[in-house]
């Protein structure tokens, strides 16, 4: 009966894991299946150039490796967190009348919602942007050293002048590469903040309820 016990409540702490951490689940399973397709999609692209243009074939650690794979890899990552880390400052300073994503213009004010003392309370307070910044930070420069890899590799293939890495940050290539995601990315963001005043998604924050009015603000 013991043994029974212990495994029954095993499960249900399991069954409790499972749904308090569905979300963070579902989305770490998602990213680490795209992450797996995009991996293997680009490695045999990668096997065909090379087939037709007679060159070795590019094993799958060399192509991870690669300064094309790291290049379109951080170009990603870059622009998802500068749209996260631009919309979570913009919303707290912001106000989009209508929209579950903005706080209500005509009471912005929110509990438990004021800095501690000192700069750690400060830090704390801004902590979430900050760590967004951060990761932006860190993969436009894993991006630049990826595409300006890229580019020497290219260009001595080519017989073409190569250029510094601070010569290359100030390229149109490098700067075509961010933009083309960058337009996405608050483009998506704007288009969810205006759709949420009229339309909805039951059960989900970031919809207002059904049955709320179009002049809501809020989730």
């Amino acid at each position: 009966m013991t043994v029974q016990r212990d495994i029954i409540l095993k499960e249900a702490a399991m069954g409790r894991f499972l749904r308090d951490n569905g979300l963070s689940i579902a989305l770490g399973l998602l990213f680490l299946g795209s992450l797996a397709g995009m991996i293997l999609a680009g490695w045999h692209q990668d096997i065909d150039e090379a087939l037709r243009d007679g060159a070795p074939l590019p094993t799958l650690g060399g192509y991870i490796v690669s300064a094309g794979f790291v290049s379109a890899l951080f170009e990603n990552w870059e622009s998802e967190f500068l749209q996260m880390g631009v919309y979570v400052v913009l919303t707290a300073m912001l106000f989009q009348r209508g929209s579950a994503e903005s706080r209500d213009p005509d009471d912005p004010g929110r509990g438990n919602d004021q800095p501690g003392p000192g700069i750690g309370g400060w830090l704390y307070a801004h902590s979430l942007g900050l760590a967004l910044g951060a990761l932006f930070i860190l993969s436009f420069v894993l991006h630049l050293l990826g595409s300006w890899r890229d580019f020497l590799e290219e260009a001595m293939r080519e017989g073409e002048a190569p250029q510094t890495m601070w010569q290359y940050l100030g390229s149109s290539r490098m700067w075509f590469e961010s933009m083309q995601n960058w337009q996405s990315e608050f483009l998506s963001t704007g288009v969810l903040v205006l759709l949420s005043i009229i339309l909805r998604q039951v059960g989900s924050p970031e919809s207002k309820p059904v049955q709320a009015p179009d002049a809501q603000t809020g989730g």
